[in-house]
């Protein structure tokens, strides 16, 4: 067996790991006409749907939806109640899910369960996500607010030229295949001098369509086979294109189908190839914007861009490619890991970032962003984009803008005109899923809170073009809309939109994450199995984007304080560690979550300074957003107290010991994200100089004997010091330990080492896993990885004997499956069902049918035989470290004259090729 221990160099213990993981495991790609293999008696826990399949790199737990699930942004994983499982290769068919079985053993398996983006796909349609939860009422909108000073989605004054480029494909590190270069631009007619440049970047859409054809017809294959075409997705932000463009900017809107379809086997998903795209891009416009005659004539019709205000533009997973982008243009990463070498030559002023991923939660502090949160997120339903705003809080300087603009009533496609039915050119869907037997009382079309495409659209071109005024332009007056002051841009109407921020120069305040301690409410956790300690239980009908997950189920560091009571008057006092210093600012903002469609909720603030002087500041009052058992409802309200009061009281504002919020509304639940210094004003940006830290993958072999000691590669660049947190995922149990670790260039602090012990026993290629996260004074870019240890012994020879070959009905057949050699992990070879050469045959009729279930996923329409269902396959693993296992087949009596009727069974090898001699089962009638 492979031992690998991991080490910190700077810990007083180690961490011993052995085995497989069932926590971590890595998705393998089928290979063609593998075959299907049911699970066997080790694995009869698995639900319907679920089965042991056999791909061509081994056997494999696969899940076949009911129907097709499109290729989305959001990753579908495999859990059990423990955690995550892993995250499955989708088959072409978009229904059937296959999830390597090399680090996950069949006795691991219970409670498996299917997600995706916050949602649990594995269940009937109604069903919901918590034990508990039942049907909210009908949910009223959110108040509409009063206008704000100006309003950015108006049209600016320049008529606008459209033109697209295509230049050679790039190869991107760890993608087999080139990826395009394409870009539609739109750009301001007859505007003079250099232009800010936008440019946008769709997320992970299927790539390829058959003109003409059916939703069938789709995939997220690169490149397109022969008579499929690309699907244009870049094309669909022309609207928000040429309203920036009408304002004076110059925008592109670039392709990355060649990532789409590659990013499968991205161990981050493809948000660093995505980087190095944008970046490429903008290489070639600093080239442009230098030299205007080697341009293509697309981006000559252009004013020249002026590369030092640039905005990026990301839906999805292009949201966090773009992000990652902005920080690999202010820290350069890894050469072996980048597709773009280089400085940069442009500067980054601010991002938006629509509906998006960020499965790393390593937000870039010091660039400016707007994040947009689809109410109806069908697809990242999550709605993890909110650690934009959350992640960035106290890792630098805290200049920077970070809005959240919750848009009720949005899905995720429609910001894309090319993901929209009725106006794409391929097949297109509508993300949030809408039966007749499973209408939304919120997101449902038709609902009084869901948007139509074009109101969507139109509210998501709206805070775009905000973006670009605050961040790029520099206009304070727009920071009203998307700061938590409550105004409203009326180009967006009848979208009813809120906002929060933190950063723009906010005092660092009470921070739950920080050392405090509460009375009266409790410190709960963002993600915790334990109800207890959870912010929110598992049983909670809808989720919070707060409290998004992360890799490491029981993440450290992410705390909110919550607030639970039956009558008005207990006060909740908060006492940081430090006196919080209040002097100068205007107001003290909270960040406060209410339960979805509640209404009235209202806490008294007061505060008192280190001299024991009290005062109270004033009533804040929330109602809850719109929220089904559906929806990541449960998010915070930004409410303001001015602190005037405090000063009438003669209190201290710049030794601030206590916070205390006390309920005036009957009986409630509240959280408290956060409570900052506010004070008008968007101050200037200038990112720190900090570390970066990206963690690599290291690949080893096991060795026939002795102990390897190995290290997992962490590199440290840039300059100066900071904290990050560290974890390590044990392959063998799936329990993670972390470590707050100070990190600097050319420090060993970060040093892990995995020990490793060879045999000459079979067994599975072993990965452990190494994820950093930012906490302080520091930025992550690869904060995935680890030590590969790859199996280098023979796999045994496996051979199948009957043990009751021929029985009456009513009687089990049985086999014995039998290895040469022992093995470090449960092992067996398919048994591939196949005709009995004319002879009768077993059919689903003659076994039993709770078995035909569990072995094939759903019963079969009528009486067919066993060799007729597709790629119908019997499986029975030898444990690990045995030599044999048996396999039994259940037959049942019935009361029909017949004669006898055969099982014929041929082993298969890894391929799903013949492998070895059939063997044959006889069933003889009773009578």
């Amino acid at each position: 067996m492979i031992r690998a221990r991991i080490t910190w160099a700077t810990a007083l213990a180690a961490v011993t790991l052995i085995g497989a993981s069932p926590a971590v495991a890595q998705a393998r790609p089928q290979s063609p006409g593998a075959a299907s293999a049911a699970a066997g008696d080790g694995a009869n826990a698995l639900p319907p749907g679920w089965r042991i399949a056999t791909t061509g790199e081994g056997n494999a737990l696969e899940w076949r939806a009911p129907r097709r699930i499109p290729p989305g942004d959001a990753r579908v994983e495999f859990h059990t109640g423990d955690g995550l499982v892993g995250v499955p290769e989708p088959d072409e068919d978009g229904r059937t899910f296959r999830l390597s079985l090399e680090r996950a053993r069949l006795t691991d398996l219970t409670d498996v369960q299917v997600w995706s983006g916050g949602r649990r796909l594995d269940r009937d349609p109604g069903a919901s996500n918590g034990p508990d939860a039942s049907a909210p009422r009908a949910p009223g909108l959110p108040p509409r607010l009063p206008a704000g000073a100006v309003d950015p989605g108006k049209p600016g004054p320049f008529a606008t030229v459209t033109g697209e480029y295509a230049l050679d494909s790039v190869r991107l590190p760890g993608f087999p295949a080139p990826v395009e270069m394409r870009g539609v631009v739109v750009a301001p007619k007859g505007a003079t001098g250099k232009r800010p440049l936008a440019l946008f970047l769709h997320g992970r859409h299927a790539t390829c369509y058959v003109p003409g054809g059916t939703e069938e017809d789709v995939t997220i294959d690169w490149p397109c086979a022969a008579g499929a075409q690309p699907i244009p997705s870049h094309r669909g932000y022309l609207k928000d294109q040429k309203l920036l463009a009408s304002q004076g900017y110059v925008t592109v809107s670039i392709s990355a189908n060649g990532i789409n379809g590659q990013d499968a086997e991205a161990e981050d998903a493809g948000a660093q190839a995505r980087s190095s795209l944008v970046r490429k891009h903008l290489a070639r416009w600093a080239d442009w914007s230098a030299r205007p005659s080697s341009a293509p004539e697309a981006v000559r019709k252009a004013p020249r861009a002026d590369l030092s205000r640039v905005l990026l533009v990301g839906h999805s997973r292009g949201g966090e490619g773009v992000d990652r982008a902005a920080l690999d243009s202010l820290y350069p990463p890894p050469a072996a890991q980048d597709g773009q070498p280089g400085r940069a030559r442009w500067t980054i002023r601010g991002t938006v970032l629509i509906g998006p991923t960020i499965f790393g939660q390593n937000p870039v502090p010091d660039v400016p962003s707007l994040t947009i949160l689809p109410g109806c997120d069908g697809d990242v339903s999550d709605l993890q984009g909110q650690v934009y705003v959350d992640g960035t809080r106290g890792v630098s300087r805290g200049k920077a803008l970070h809005s959240a603009v919750y848009m009720t009533g949005a899905n995720h496609n429609f910001f894309n005109s090319e993901w929209t039915p009725g106006e794409a050119k391929a097949p297109a869907n509508d993300d949030f899923w809408d039966e007749p037997e499973d209408r939304d009382p919120v997101c449902s079309p038709g609902s009084a809170t869901r948007l139509t495409a074009q109101q969507q659209h139109r509210a998501g071109a709206t805070y775009i073009a905000a973006a670009a005024r605050l961040f790029v332009a520099g206009d304070d007056r727009v920071r009203e809309l998307v700061d938590g002051t409550g105004r409203r841009a009326p180009s967006a109407d009848p979208a009813r939109v809120l906002t929060h921020a933190v950063g723009a120069g906010r005092g660092a305040g009470f921070l739950p994450d920080g050392p405090m301690k509460v009375t009266g409410g409790r410190l709960c956790a963002a993600v915790d199995p334990n109800p207890r300690a959870a912010c929110l239980s598992e049983e909670t009908a809808g989720g919070s984007p707060h409290f998004a997950r992360w890799w490491p189920e029981r993440e450290q560091g992410r705390r909110a304080v919550a607030l639970k009571w039956s009558a008005a008057g207990a006060p909740v006092r908060i006492r940081p560690a430090k006196a919080v210093s209040l002097k100068g600012a205007k107001s003290l903002a909270l960040r406060v979550v209410v339960p979805p469609n509640s209404s009235g909720t209202r806490l008294d603030v007061s505060v008192t300074d280190a001299a024991g002087k009290r005062v109270t500041l004033g009533t804040v009052r929330a109602d809850g957003l719109p929220g089904s058992e559906r929806t990541s409802s449960y998010w915070a309200q930004e409410r303001r107290v001015p602190l005037t009061a405090a000063g009438h009281a003669g209190v201290d504002l710049s030794r601030i010991t206590t916070l205390e919020l006390t309920p005036r509304s009957r009986a409630g639940q509240a959280w408290l994200m956060d409570a900052h210094a506010w004070r008008p004003g968007t101050p200037a940006v200038r990112a720190a100089a900090l570390p970066r830290v990206d963690i690599g993958r290291l690949t080893v072999e096991e060795g026939d004997s002795g102990v390897r000691t190995y290290e997992v590669p962490v590199r440290v660049s840039g300059q100066g010091s900071g904290s990050v947190r560290m974890y390590v995922m044990d392959p063998a149990t799936g329990a993670t330990t972390h470590r707050l670790v100070t990190v600097r260039p050319g420090d060993a602090g970060t040093k892990v080492t995995v020990k490793v012990e060879g045999n000459e026993r079979y067994a599975w290629d072993v990965s452990n896993f190494v994820l950093a996260k930012a906490v302080r004074g520091t930025v992550v870019g690869s904060y995935a990885g680890g030590v590969t240890v790859q199996n280098d012994d023979p796999r045994p020879e496996v051979a199948v004997t009957p043990v009751a070959g021929e029985v009456t009905e009513g009687q089990p057949l049985r086999w014995r499956v039998s290895l040469s050699a022992p093995a470090d992990v449960d092992l067996g070879s398919p048994l591939l069902v196949v005709p009995a050469g004319g002879r009768p045959e077993l059919s689903t009729r003659d076994v039993d049918q709770d078995w035909l279930k569990d072995m094939y996923g759903e019963l079969p329409d009528g009486e067919v035989p066993l060799s007729e269902l597709e790629y119908f396959s019997l499986w029975a693993p030898v444990p690990a470290g045995e030599l044999s296992a048996e396999l039994a087949v259940p037959t049942v009596r019935d009361q029909v004259a017949e004669p006898a009727e055969h099982l014929v069974l041929q082993p298969t090898d890894l391929e799903g090729e013949p492998h070895g001699p059939v063997v044959t089962g006889t069933v003889r009638d009773a009578s």
